[in-house]
């Protein structure tokens, strides 16, 4: 399931020990969208010798190398995904930063349908819903 050396080699990246290591942080985490300091503060809780800057210059190759998926938030909030190739949008919380993913073929139809009325050809497309989760509700509730 993961991404092997020779799939980063493919890419025309080598297969350097940061570069395996921040893939199997993202590959092993239970949530999809990590932010460059997540995949940090995971590297050293595993006692892992790979700085912040690595990380970064690391998440921007495998960016551009089309290995992962870059969403940036207002706020400047930002998370990274490995591209599993499927497409969905986001719901994020503007609170907690939370983020969840949701596809909606209703929402979909009418994007087609918005673009090739106004004459275009969609290449892609993304959608972003900002809002405040049901544990940040809850919090507000309870103080």
């Amino acid at each position: 399931m993961g991404i092997s050396s020779n799939e980063l080699r493919a890419v025309g990246l080598k297969s350097t020990l940061p570069r395996r290591k921040i893939l199997e942080v993202m590959e092993s985490n239970g949530t999809r969208h990590l932010s460059a300091e997540d995949i940090y503060r995971s590297l050293l809780e595993a006692d892992e010798d790979v700085g912040l800057a690595t990380v970064y210059r690391v998440l921007t190759q495998f960016e551009s190398a089309g290995l992962v998926s870059k969403h940036n938030f207002e706020g400047g909030h930002s998370v990274y995904e490995l591209n599993q190739g499927e497409h969905h949008d986001h719901i994020l919380c503007v609170k907690c930063g939370k983020v969840e993913e949701f596809v909606d073929e209703l929402i979909e139809q009418r994007q087609r349908d918005i673009a090739e009325k106004a004459g275009f050809s969609m290449t892609d497309h993304c959608l972003y819903i900002y809002g405040i989760c049901a544990d940040c509700q809850g919090e507000d509730a309870s103080v």
